[in-house]
């Protein structure tokens, strides 16, 4: 069985799931299962992703139909996986070539690490390379984390067995973020390598583009992982400023 179980959500993803598949493919640490998770597109993406999977047995390709949302996607791929750790790479995103072979070596050096991420670079939605990186921390707390999320989930790798107990809730809330904060009540730290071995594509429609719906999300985030309202509150507006900030430097580098 191999080590790593890579879950990629897809919806109509035909510009850039190849370019995301090849990015995992050509990792220098290869014993891994690429699961792509088709959620119920409409455009080529079925197609790519067959002629993808007959070129390398790694890949294995399940359909959701209809389309149930890119949480329960993750939850299939992570129901379906057979390795010990699972990494999460978007449709969109792409990898660095050493990206598992380092956070794995990261890994080896922290026997307790089960949840691990690294820094990111960016491009934008036509490829084109950004200054900006987001930091990784060597070590980061949910103390910490609740203040600023610094995990991009294309980044991430964790234990499939912690992550089982802790499915992704569902797309009204970051359900990333509340995944990691989630598992941070049962493990003392998440585990960075800073370098920016994702690369992370920026869209113009993602769900955090648009500031009021986003701020909804957070408020509700922390309530699911269960701050009392007043907290909640209390903690929106530096979370907000901080991504006001990432917004500018990002901006800025172009």
């Amino acid at each position: 069985m191999p080590f790593v179980s890579i879950i990629m959500p897809a919806y109509n993803a035909e510009r850039t799931v190849k370019e995301s598949v090849l990015s995992a493919l050509k990792q220098t640490y290869s014993d891994f299962e690429l699961i792509v998770i088709d959620d119920g597109s409409k455009d080529r993406t079925p197609e790519i992703l067959r002629e993808l999977a007959q070129s390398d047995a790694r890949i294995r390709v399940l359909r959701n139909d209809p389309n149930v949302g890119v949480s329960r996607s993750r939850n299939r791929g992570i129901a379906e996986a057979t390795g010990e750790w699972v990494a999460f790479l978007d449709s969109d995103d792409l990898w660095r070539e050493d990206k598992l072979e380092k956070q794995l070596k990261l890994i080896e050096q922290y026997p307790d690490a089960a949840l691990t991420y690294t820094a990111s670079a960016f491009i934008l939605n036509d490829g084109s390379p950004m200054g900006y990186v987001l930091p990784a921390k060597e070590r980061i707390g949910r103390r910490e984390l609740l203040r600023h999320n610094l995990l991009s989930c294309s980044s991430v790798m964790a234990r499939t067995d912690l992550l089982r107990e802790c499915p992704f809730p569902g797309d009204r809330i970051h359900e990333d973020y509340f995944v990691w904060l989630t598992l941070l009540k049962k493990i003392p730290y998440a585990y960075g390598v800073n370098e920016p071995l994702l690369i992370y594509r920026l869209t113009e429609n993602s769900r955090s583009g648009n500031a009021w719906r986003s701020t909804k999300m957070l408020f509700r985030t922390y309530r699911a992982v269960g701050m009392n309202p007043i907290s909640a509150a209390l903690h929106v507006p530096p979370y907000l400023l901080y991504v006001i900030n990432k917004k500018r430097k990002q901006k800025a580098s172009r």
